[in-house]
Parts: C-alpha cells; sequence; structure tokens
C-alpha cells in the first residue's frame, strides 16, 4: 500500500473527544465548531502554508487568510483553527466554503497558537 507522504514539520491538530458529559473546571475552555475545514497554517518569515486535516495543501485556496498571516509580526508560528466562509446573514456556510474556490471571504477561526518564533507553546 502507498503510504502518503507528509509536509516537513506537519504537526497534527488535536482532535476532539466525543463525551457524554463535558468537563468543567477552570482548566478547561470549549469552543464552538463552525462549520468550515480544519486548517494548520504554518508562518516562516513572510511564506505562509495551510494544510488541511489530514495534511493537504490547502496554501492557494484562502487567499484572505494566507495574505494576513504572511503579515504578522512574528518570524515564524503555527496556528491551529477553523476557515469559515458565512452566507448573507453572517452564518457559516459550509456549502459555501466547500465549493468555492480562491475565496476572499474565508477568514480563519484561530484557537490555538502551537509554536511562535521557534518556541513550541504545546505544553504551555
Amino acid at each position: 500500500m502507498l503510504q502518503r507522504t507528509l509536509p516537513a514539520g506537519f504537526i497534527a491538530p488535536c482532535l476532539p473527544t466525543k463525551t457524554d458529559r463535558l468537563p468543567s473546571g477552570t482548566e478547561w475552555l470549549h469552543e464552538i465548531k463552525h462549520d468550515g475545514f480544519r486548517v494548520i497554517a504554518r508562518k516562516t518569515g513572510v511564506h505562509v502554508r495551510l494544510y488541511s486535516l489530514p495534511g493537504n495543501d490547502l496554501t492557494y485556496r484562502f487567499p484572505l487568510i494566507l495574505e494576513t498571516l504572511a503579515r504578522l509580526r512574528s518570524r515564524s508560528c503555527i496556528i491551529d483553527g477553523e476557515a469559515v466562509c458565512c452566507d448573507e446573514d453572517g452564518m457559516p456556510s459550509f456549502d459555501r466554503i466547500r465549493y468555492r474556490r480562491h475565496d476572499v471571504s474565508v477568514f480563519l477561526y484561530a484557537f490555538d497558537l502551537i509554536e511562535l518564533s521557534g518556541d513550541d507553546l504545546r505544553r504551555e
């Protein structure tokens, strides 16, 4: 069986866990699942790459996200988030993001900063 090679330095995102009861306490933070694509954004200098959950290259699919992340002041970072496109009522629309290519209205809900300027923040 042919094994697909992931991009160099690819960090797979944490996956949600199904449970009957949500954990509680000050250590927990719960996030809304928007109706979009999970994205790992990797910035090195002014170069940005976007990857899907299984590691597919989404870099040129979301130009607004690409342009915005390239302008960040950090020399490097890895951000885990969700690319979302909203309809006319401001509601996330999976059909809209799924069928549109190179859409400038797609934005990133960032919910985890994995690396910043060379520092791995996963244990912080």
